[in-house]
């Protein structure tokens, strides 16, 4: 018997802060606020390129349900989860 017919799932088990991030993705209407907000959103045509709408919005919301302050705090202090979900 070889081990990849085991379906052993060998990845690492999720931090409380990845369980609810996904389940922020699943109770927050991601799609309306974009809608809502994007009328209001500079395009970014002329300066540096800005963020996406999405990830702005993501990003906000982490910093309101974590208590940062600053974006440069957050992708220091989090690391890859919080840059994967934004």
């Amino acid at each position: 018997m070889k081990q990849a017919t085991l379906n052993l799932d060998l990845s690492a088990k999720k931090s409380r802060k990845q369980v609810f991030l996904d389940q922020m993705d699943q109770v927050v209407p991601w799609a309306a606020l974009v809608e809502l907000i994007a009328p209001y959103y500079p395009e970014g045509k002329t300066g540096r390129p800005h963020f996406s709408l999405t990830s702005m919005l993501r990003i906000h919301f982490m910093q309101q349900w974590f208590t940062l302050f600053a974006l440069s705090n957050l992708w220091m202090a989090r690391g890859k989860l919080m840059r994967s979900w934004a």
